[in-house]
């Protein structure tokens, strides 16, 4: 049952007056910015930007550093300044659509690692202390206010997300720590509902940290996770009462080149009729690996229509970049 208005504001205030946020974090210097451009004509530069920033976390030895992966795709430079001003340069390590997670190596950065804590054990209600850069605001103290499912705009859904407030606007990367100074989770963004509850009650959405062990070989030894990849079609999606509207179609992606486009309604997947964003995504991704055909049952200009689509493995969307 989710926490009540008061009680997930009452959480916050106590946590943001505690000011226990700097014992909770073992290393400062483990958290780390960075500084991203990303290369000539990239994709994803439209809305995420040509330059960007964010903070990272040292979670291995020889700079291994984790961080949210929008900040680094087709990542032309990276740099890392850490804590007393030193700046190195860093590679890509591994991205990983499905948890959002993005990994980098600075081979210059000797801090110690910070130990991953167990993210499934973090109960609503209790105080978390969330790491970013000094630039960024540093340490602050927040509270769980909810752990639910996360359905993104873009193509991505979690089941078990941390939510936490009072909220953090320099988010990106950020690292979130429990009460035994252990990292549960990266910062990935800001929201205004973080209660779920149809009312204004903003926060940060964090990726459990726990999502990373079981695919983190995978992204040191491939620089991706083994295995079938998702189906991914190119289209930005918004759900207004149960229906899933299209608010964006991605250029040279699968959806424009079927045919979809801004203000469609998807009605269902392969005359599987869905009922919101998260049916539309578990219908779609249930329909095989990455380049599987499927159909989409849509509503464009007063008619409803069929569209064949060829999906295709996000990350050959974008312009070519290495690991």
């Amino acid at each position: 049952m989710p926490l009540s208005f008061f009680t997930a504001t009452l959480a916050a205030w106590r946590a943001a007056h505690a000011g226990r946020a700097p014992a909770m974090v073992p290393a400062p210097d483990a958290v780390v910015k960075l500084s991203i451009k990303v290369i000539e004509g990239a994709r994803s530069a439209s809305s995420l930007g040509s330059e960007r920033e964010g903070t990272g976390i040292v979670i291995g030895e020889r700079g291994l550093i984790l961080t949210i992966g929008y900040l680094i795709i087709e990542a032309a430079s990276i740099l890392v300044v850490t804590a007393d001003g030193r700046v190195y340069p860093a590679v890509v390590a591994g991205f990983d659509h499905a948890t959002g997670f993005g990994l980098l190596r600075s081979q210059g950065v000797a801090a110690a690692p910070v130990e991953l804590g167990d993210a499934a054990a973090v109960q609503e209600i209790e105080s978390v202390a969330i790491a970013a850069h000094a630039a960024a605001g540093g340490l602050s103290e927040a509270a769980v206010v909810a752990r639910r499912r996360f359905v993104g705009w873009w193509e991505y859904m979690l089941d078990d997300a941390l939510f936490t407030a009072p909220p953090r606007a320099d988010h990106s990367g950020a690292g979130l720590f429990d009460e035994s100074a252990r990292l549960v989770g990266v910062g990935s963004l800001w929201v205004g509902d973080a209660l779920d509850i149809g009312a204004a009650f903003p926060g940060n959405m964090f990726v459990p940290a726990d999502l990373l062990t079981p695919i983190l070989d995978d992204l040191l030894s491939t620089g991706r996770r083994r295995g079938p990849q998702r189906p991914w079609l190119g289209v930005y999606t918004e759900q207004h009462e149960g229906q899933v509207l299209v608010s964006r179609v991605l250029p040279g992606s699968p959806a424009q080149t079927c045919g979809l486009q801004r203000g469609d309604i998807i009605l269902g997947v392969a005359g599987q009729p869905i009922g919101g964003q998260q049916e539309f995504y578990e219908r779609l991704w249930s329909r095989g690996e990455a380049g599987v055909e499927t159909r989409l049952n849509v509503l464009q200009e007063k008619q409803v229509t069929e569209l064949r689509v060829k999906t295709m493995d996000r990350l050959e969307y974008f312009k070519p970049w290495t690991f």
